[in-house]
C-alpha cells in the first residue's frame, strides 16, 4: 500500500512541468500591437456614428414633416405660409378651413441638435423647404455642419 501510494505521488510529480512557462517579452509586445492596430480602426469608426445617427434622425425627421405637410395640401389645397411655418401642423391657422381634427403632428420635433427646423413655402429648392442648419446652427456647411433639406435627403 505504502508503494503504491509513493508511485501515485511519483507519477503526479512527473506530470507537471519543471519549469513553469510565461508569456515572453515578444509575446506580450506582439499582443499590445496588435491590440493598438485594431483600436486604431475600430475607435474612430465608433467616434464618428453618434454624428451619423444625428443626421439619419434629421433626414427621418424631416420625411415625416413633409409627409404631413402633403397632407395638409390635400385637405386644404396649399402649404401653410412661410409666416404660419411648421406650427401649422400642430395649430389650426384662421385660413385653414379643412385643417384636420386633432392636428397633423402631437408637437414640432426639433432637430437631433435642439434647434427647430426651419420652413420656407414658396421654398428655394421647390414648392417648399424644410431643413435643419445642422450640428453648428449655420447656413452651409460640411459633414455633420451641413444643411439637411428635403432637396437632399439621398445624399
Amino acid at each position: 500500500m505504502l508503494a503504491t501510494a509513493l508511485a501515485v505521488h511519483h507519477l503526479r510529480r512527473q506530470d507537471r512541468p519543471t519549469r513553469w512557462r510565461g508569456f515572453t517579452l515578444i509575446e506580450v509586445m506582439v499582443v499590445v500591437v496588435i491590440l493598438s492596430i485594431l483600436a486604431a480602426v475600430v475607435v474612430p469608426r465608433i467616434m464618428d456614428n453618434p454624428d451619423k445617427a444625428r443626421v439619419v434622425k434629421a433626414k427621418q425627421d424631416i420625411r415625416v414633416i413633409k409627409n404631413q405637410l402633403d397632407l395638409y395640401r390635400l385637405h386644404n389645397f396649399r402649404y401653410p405660409t412661410t409666416e404660419q411655418g411648421l406650427e401649422a401642423l400642430v395649430q389650426k391657422p384662421a385660413e385653414a378651413a379643412h385643417w384636420q381634427e386633432g392636428g397633423y403632428l402631437d408637437k414640432l420635433p426639433k432637430d437631433p441638435w435642439g434647434k427647430p427646423y426651419q420652413y420656407l413655402s414658396p421654398g428655394q429648392h421647390g414648392d417648399l423647404d424644410i431643413y435643419s442648419l445642422g450640428a453648428d446652427g449655420q447656413p452651409g456647411g460640411e459633414g455633420v455642419d451641413a444643411d439637411i433639406g428635403n432637396w437632399n435627403l439621398d445624399e
